[in-house]
This record gives structure tokens, sequence and C-alpha cells, in this order.
């Protein structure tokens, strides 16, 4: 028995890899402008940085992450060509956050499985999303894990690098008393959440088949409406007339929209942000009713119509929601920033280890 039937015999197929490999190479490639050197399917990609030498000093921004949950679904429904997208934009829109312009990425898929045409859609998406940012995608992984993993499960991770310089970061250190909040719009839940999500389907009694009246579709296909991606638009506001005014960036993803903006305030300052300044989509709000809570009790779980928040100066703040709406990003005036000791209680003081701002909800939010 030869090396490779012995391997295919434990439940690894190498020649299923290298089909889902030639399935997806023309859409990886796609992705390559002239900085990426060599083809797809080496052991590691190679990125020309000698443009970073016009830079006067310049800094790498890196981050990693996966989507979730989220998969459960599009596996209940065997659909799997927008969980490349929720991978993007939970990955490279988070180099944006501090102004970088990205570069990069690199995917991992491990499998029970490796089902050529699946694999080749989930790239296909991730390489999609890649093109709409500017991003390349110069490698990635599948690995097959039978034994630990059922022959249709699947997870999905990602890394993605850009740059910036220096002197053009953004963060709290930016923001100025009287700075303005601006909210930029979601494309709904994103790619967090998906664990409550499922709990109140579930309890409810509801599959990922069945009609959703209220959305005008199933409600898988509603729950899979994928991640919009910022990281092109955001990259071109800050590199045009009013990127200056952009002092700082925040994604909404876990944790929710309080918490998300404190990570990118200074300590000592605060704002509110004024709930009826928007309306919540629909998919909140059928969620919540759902499950018998209010959209207040999961503003600390869902974006809740909000996927990034702009702190820029005041006095640029109308012009920088007019462009963003130009550039396709719905977005509107959300609060300003304060110094000083926040009054009253209510208030969320940084994140995820960020001494930060606070920030607190007020009001009820628009019909």
């Amino acid at each position: 028995m030869s090396a490779n039937s012995s391997y295919a015999a434990a439940g690894v197929d190498t020649a299923a890899g290298d089909l889902a490999v030639e399935l997806m190479k023309a859409q990886v490639a796609a992705t390559h402008g002239p900085q990426v050197l060599g083809g797809v399917g080496g052991f590691a990609g190679l990125f020309d940085l000698s443009f970073a030498k016009d830079y006067a000093r310049p800094l790498l921004a890196t981050s990693t992450d996966g989507v979730g949950t989220k998969i459960a679904i599009a596996q209940a429904l065997d659909k799997h060509d927008t969980i490349g997208q929720d991978l993007v934009g939970m990955v490279v829109d988070d180099i944006v956050v501090v102004g970088a312009k990205p570069l990069f990425m690199t995917d991992y898929i491990a499998c029970g499985k490796v089902v050529p045409e699946r694999i080749a859609t989930i790239v296909t998406g991730i390489a999609r999303a890649c093109a709409d940012t500017g991003t390349a995608l110069v490698g990635g992984e599948t690995a097959e894990h039978p034994g630990l993993m059922g022959a249709d499960d699947y997870d999905v991770a990602g890394a993605a690098v850009g740059i910036v310089e220096a002197d053009r970061a953004l963060g709290a250190e930016k923001v100025r008393d009287g700075d303005a909040v601006i909210a930029i719009s979601s494309s709904g839940l994103h790619s967090n959440g998906f664990s409550l999500v499922r709990a109140i389907l579930r309890d409810a009694g509801i599959g990922y088949g069945d009609h959703a009246a209220e959305l005008g579709a199933s409600w898988g296909e509603a729950l899979l409406e994928p991640t919009r991606l910022y990281s092109g638009q955001l990259v071109e506001l800050l590199e045009g007339e009013h990127g200056p005014a952009v002092h700082a960036l925040s994604h909404v993803t876990g944790g929710g929209l309080a918490a998300n903006l404190a990570r990118v305030l200074p300590k000592g300052s605060y704002a509110e942000l004024d709930r009826a300044t928007w309306s919540p989509a629909p998919v909140f709000r059928v969620l919540n009713e759902l499950a018998g809570t209010t959209l207040e009790s999961t503003e600390g779980t869902w974006n809740l119509g909000v996927g990034f928040f702009a702190v820029v100066a005041e006095q640029a703040a109308d012009a920088i929601v007019a462009e963003l709406d130009r550039l396709g990003l719905p977005s509107w005036r959300l609060g300003t920033v304060a110094h000083g000791t926040p009054p009253g209680d209510g208030w969320e003081q940084g994140a995820k280890g960020v001494d930060g701002g606070a920030v607190r909800l007020v009001g009820g939010y628009a019909s």
C-alpha cells in the first residue's frame, strides 16, 4: 500500500485537496497585483514591500479572526458562497481601524472532509471580498481532520497585514473634546452573536428553511446576509480631503456598541449615543420579539445596525457624512465626545483590556 493510499484509508484525501486548489486558483490569482511574487500553492506567500521606502516611518498592522458559529447556518443550508466575505470583513476591516491600508491576507480552513467544490466556493468568496477591499490573497491552507470533525463540518480563519504612515495612524490619542461620533450602517448581523441567534430560533422551534415573512426570505437566507465591507471606502476617505479630520475608527464586532466605541476613546472622555438617530433593521427586532427581550438588552451582543464608528473633528462631521454616503456607506451623526467625569450612571468604561473612555446609549430607538 502506498503512503498516499494509507493516508486515504485514514480519512485524508490529498487528491481532493489538490483539486480544490485547482478550482480556486483563478479567483485567488485575480487578487494579485505586481507586489505579489510567485503563484498559488507555494509554502509561503511573497509580497514586495519595497514601496514602503517612500514612507517616513511605515508601521505594519495585523489582525486575525474567524467567522464564528454563523458557519453552522451555512452548513445547515449547504450554502457556502457568503462565508468568505464574512471572514474578510472580520479580518481586513480591523486593519483600517488604525488607519492602515490592507495589503495582503491568508486564510485557513479546517474540515472533516475536503469536498473540493465546497472549499473552492468558500475561497472564491474570500478572494472576491479581498478584491473588493484591495487586499491580495497571497496564501492559505486547507486541513482535513477526520475523526475530529464531521464530514460536513468546517471552520475558517484568516490573518491580514496592512501599512500606515506613523503620523497618520488613528487612535484614542488623536480624539479631542467636542469631536463628533458618526455611525456607519451595517448590513445586518454581520458575524457576531450567532450563538444567541441560533438559541433563539431553536427555542422558538424555527428551522433555517422556514419562511420569515417580516424579513422577506427564509430565516437561513436572512441570517446569512454577508458582512458589509468597509475598508476600500474608508481608505479612500482617509486618503482624501477629509482624511486628517478622522481621529479614530471602531469596528463594531464582539462586545457590541458601547464597548467597541469605548475602546478607541481616551481615558477621561465620554460619549452619549442617541438611540433616536436610527432604527435597527427588522432582523434585530424580530429576533428580540421571538426571545421576549428588548433591543437595548442586546446592545452588547449585536451591532443593531451600526457596523463602524468614526470619531471626527466637529467642523468636518457633516462633510464626512456626505462623503461616506457618496462612497456607499450610509452614515449619520450619533453623538459628541466630551472630556471630564461622565454624569450619572450606566456607562461602559473601556473594553477588552483597553482602559479607554466611557460610553452609554440614551433615549429610545426610532420606530
